[in-house]
């Protein structure tokens, strides 16, 4: 009960942080001023993946727990461990500026990635 508390949450969590993140794109790029076409595109696509890759962890976790069970403990915890390198990533770079939400992100991130290890063993 407690496990499919902690890998639902933490699913429904890192996909809401990451449709976040595809939402914010064009507020995002616009922050940056002016930029050459390019670099508006790799911004763009930068952001957009990563939103996709926390959408795509949600999703992930929460079919394997819906049809794997305790199979699903592999991909809870390579998931765990994905996100702790994007919030590793994300302290050294984006949780360095000014900006509140790029500041949570690596706090987000880890406290997911731990209600996944929770749920594999709970």
């Amino acid at each position: 009960m407690i496990n499919g508390i902690l890998l639902y949450g933490g699913a429904a969590v890192i996909f809401l942080w990451g449709a976040a993140h595809v939402a914010a794109t064009r507020g995002v790029v616009a922050g940056f001023g002016e930029l050459s076409p390019d670099n508006k595109r790799i911004i763009t696509m930068e952001w957009i993946a990563e939103g996709l890759a926390l959408c795509f962890v949600g999703v992930v976790v929460s079919l394997a727990k819906l049809s794997l069970g305790e199979a699903g403990r592999v991909v809870y915890q390579a998931s765990a461990a994905f996100l702790l390198v994007l919030a590793a990533l994300s302290s050294l770079t984006g949780a360095r500026t000014s900006v509140l939400p790029m500041k949570l992100c690596p706090y987000v991130k880890t406290a997911v990635a731990a209600a996944f290890v929770l749920g594999t063993f709970l």
